[in-house]
């Protein structure tokens, strides 16, 4: 990590504001997200399709990632090192420059299933099945069925599951920088108890026979970092500010970058 960072010149444009998103989901039904909505899909029908998506993504999807993106993952090791830390779950956090960048991240934990809050909008799109089976539950914006929402992730935790989030809040493809973060997550990781795993998505200059076919795209590289617990001594709205803070400078190190132009606050 001792070279600057590579920075891919691809001519995109990108939104003035921080958590803007890049590109407008064109919905294709209408959702209802109220206090009624199956936040945790117990159905059959459910179960069958996400297992069928979580099998293809274990043996299929991580082999075209390392194909198709030359996707190298570093510092795995930490997260071997620490796995009893894990015994009842954790919160892994990436920065959001990738359409298959939570595939990075599950393949980086290797063959565990991952729950994350997702738009509501994504849900309406052509993506929605998968999305919805590989774990996302929608953040509601209706004060109604906030505690529902909540409820789906205490019911994860209660049952050890990983959680992961981008709290930058929007899809920036191939964006080098690492945008301010929203607080909710760490605040549930505090209120659980949950190591927070950093983890830095960057980019190498394509070479050798992926630059044959990648058209000036880059090769992903995502670091893991060592986890970082929440500190339980202070309130809990002092607490997650510290551990946005910790794991924003964190992923900011880990991508590389000695110069961030964003501060870690993001709400």
């Amino acid at each position: 990590m001792g070279e600057p960072p590579f920075v891919p010149q691809l001519g995109l444009q990108y939104p003035k504001i921080p958590d803007e998103h890049m590109y407008k989901t064109e919905p294709e039904i209408e959702l209802v997200i109220d206090e009624h909505y199956p936040f945790l899909d117990k159905s059959l029908r459910h179960r069958f399709i996400s297992a069928c998506i979580y099998l293809t993504i274990f043996t299929l999807v991580f082999l075209i990632s390392s194909i198709r993106f030359g996707l190298r993952i570093e510092g795995r090791n930490i997260l071997k090192k620490n796995r009893r830390l894990f015994r009842n779950g954790a919160l892994t956090v990436a920065n959001h420059v990738h359409k298959w960048d939570f595939l990075f991240a599950l393949q980086a934990v290797r063959f565990r299933r991952m729950y994350f809050p997702a738009w509501p909008e994504n849900l309406t799109g052509p993506d929605r099945m998968v999305i919805r089976a590989a774990g996302g539950i929608p953040f509601p914006r209706d004060i109604h069925a906030i505690k529902h929402f909540n409820a789906a992730f205490d019911e994860l935790h209660a049952h050890k599951k990983w959680m992961h989030v981008f709290p930058e809040g929007s899809n920036w493809h191939y964006f080098q920088h690492i945008r301010p973060f929203k607080k909710g997550m760490f605040s549930l990781a505090y209120k659980y108890n949950l190591p927070v795993i950093p983890m830095a998505i960057s980019y190498r200059e394509a070479t050798g026979l992926f630059k044959l076919f990648k058209k000036g795209y880059p090769l992903i590289t995502l670091r893991v970092g060592e986890p970082i617990m929440p500190d339980l001594s202070k309130p809990r709205r002092e607490a997650a500010a510290l551990l946005r803070e910790q794991t924003h400078r964190k992923i900011v190190e880990l991508a590389g970058i000695t110069c961030n132009p964003y501060p870690c606050e993001g709400d």
